[in-house]
């Protein structure tokens, strides 16, 4: 395992302490970092669901914030700045006990702005779930 990938299973970890909102991520498990790039993974469980049992769209949402956020700190620059701009698509169904495979890219990093694209995918069977894109002021 290389050592980005141990300093973003530390940054995770500690997220998972606080009391804020955060600490959503507490099953979230970090699988890769690169620069520019972080692979996590999160099983779908009861609490991640919403009435219909699927992955809440809202967990979905902070799943693009956070682990895109993470991505940006794997750049030289290591800036998580602050959301500018977030959209997300949403494709298919992540079902309770489903494991969702969340891929954070940069796609830019300039003086003022970072951009970056999320993908989660469902990973039995690869089918794209949601696809978001974040914008940061860094």
């Amino acid at each position: 395992m290389g050592s980005m990938t141990q300093t973003v299973q530390e940054v995770v970890k500690a997220m998972k302490k606080l009391r804020c909102f955060d600490r959503v991520l507490e099953k979230v498990t970090v699988v890769s970092a690169d620069p520019g790039k972080v692979i996590c993974e999160l099983k779908v469980e009861e609490e991640h669901a919403n009435k219909l049992g699927t992955l809440h769209g809202g967990l979905t949402a902070t799943l693009v914030d956070n682990i895109s956020t993470l991505a940006l700190l794997c750049t030289e620059r290591g800036a998580p700045g602050v959301s500018v701009d977030m959209n997300i698509t949403y494709m298919s169904p992540a079902n309770i006990g489903e494991v969702v495979v969340i891929t954070a890219q940069v796609l830019k990093q300039g003086k003022r702005l970072g951009f970056a694209s999320v993908d989660l995918t469902n990973k039995a069977t690869g089918k794209l779930v949601a696809q978001g894109r974040h914008t940061k002021h860094l």
